[in-house]
């Protein structure tokens, strides 16, 4: 069984709400990049969604963007970026998502991408810019080397439109709870649970909600509807602040509440 689904269920038996964690492969380096996704892990994320690292994103954040110019500064790839997972591999089980966009992934090929993803131990993948209807080679490649296939709901998806979204769907469903970029955000938004509700009449595979958590009360209210929180730009500053385990700790913390 992929380990996302395994992780999902140990979290459903014993009652626990999932951190998912975001962190930019590379950066600010590569030895520096591993030293804090391992802390990380350390200290409680239950899935890792590793970005890759791209020039002209369209969903991140001011926080995630400095991130992502600063491994590409540092000479990251998405080759480079598969060799941090096969690192990671060699010290945890941790589910690894990755992270990223669909022209480095088209430059690299689809199937071969896909096959070097299984091969040094990701779980899943997540194409933040690849619209469902055009998503059929890549989902194809993702089916032929085990990979799941991780979608995007936001609350401007229409109930139509997330029902064929989700009928495929593996994994788990990352709700983003408000429009925009991410990035952290003074408060969560109030309708995250009715959106939730919504979602769950079209699928039974856990729902992470993130887009804007960034400290442990915030977690706590989110996970009040959800399955797992998501949790990026927050995780990225505080490793560049020194305060990465800290941070981590305490969203750990809160959803053990």
């Amino acid at each position: 069984m992929n380990r996302i689904n395994k992780t999902f269920e140990s979290l459903k038996r014993s009652g626990r709400k999932g951190l998912v964690g975001y962190m930019t492969a590379g950066d600010p380096d590569a030895e520096t990049s591993l030293k804090n996704i391992l802390d990380a892990i350390e200290h409680g994320l239950d899935v890792l969604e590793l970005g890759i690292p791209f020039s002209d994103p369209t969903a991140d954040g001011p926080t995630i963007q400095e991130a992502s110019q600063r491994a590409l500064s540092g000479g990251m790839t998405v080759k480079k970026a598969l060799r941090l997972v096969g690192e990671i591999r060699k010290v945890s089980e941790v589910p690894i998502v990755l992270f990223g966009y669909s022209n480095p992934y088209f430059l690299y090929g689809y199937d071969a991408l896909c096959k070097d993803a299984a091969n040094v131990g990701a779980d899943g993948m997540l194409v933040v810019d690849m619209p469902f209807e055009e998503s059929g080679e890549m989902q194809a490649a993702m089916d032929s080397h085990g990979l799941l296939r991780i979608p995007l709901i936001a609350p401007t998806t229409s109930t139509d439109r997330a029902g064929p979204i989700l009928e495929h769907a593996t994994g788990f469903v990352y709700y983003i709870m408000i429009t925009g970029v991410t990035g952290a955000r003074e408060t969560v938004a109030q309708d995250v649970g009715t959106h939730v509700a919504s979602l769950r009449q079209c699928t039974d595979i856990p729902i992470a909600v993130g887009f804007g958590i960034s400290n442990g009360d915030q977690a706590k209210q989110v996970a009040e509807s959800a399955d797992a929180i998501v949790v990026g730009s927050a995780l990225v500053k505080a490793s560049q602040d020194g305060c990465l385990a800290e941070l981590v700790k305490e969203l750990r913390g809160a959803l053990a509440a």
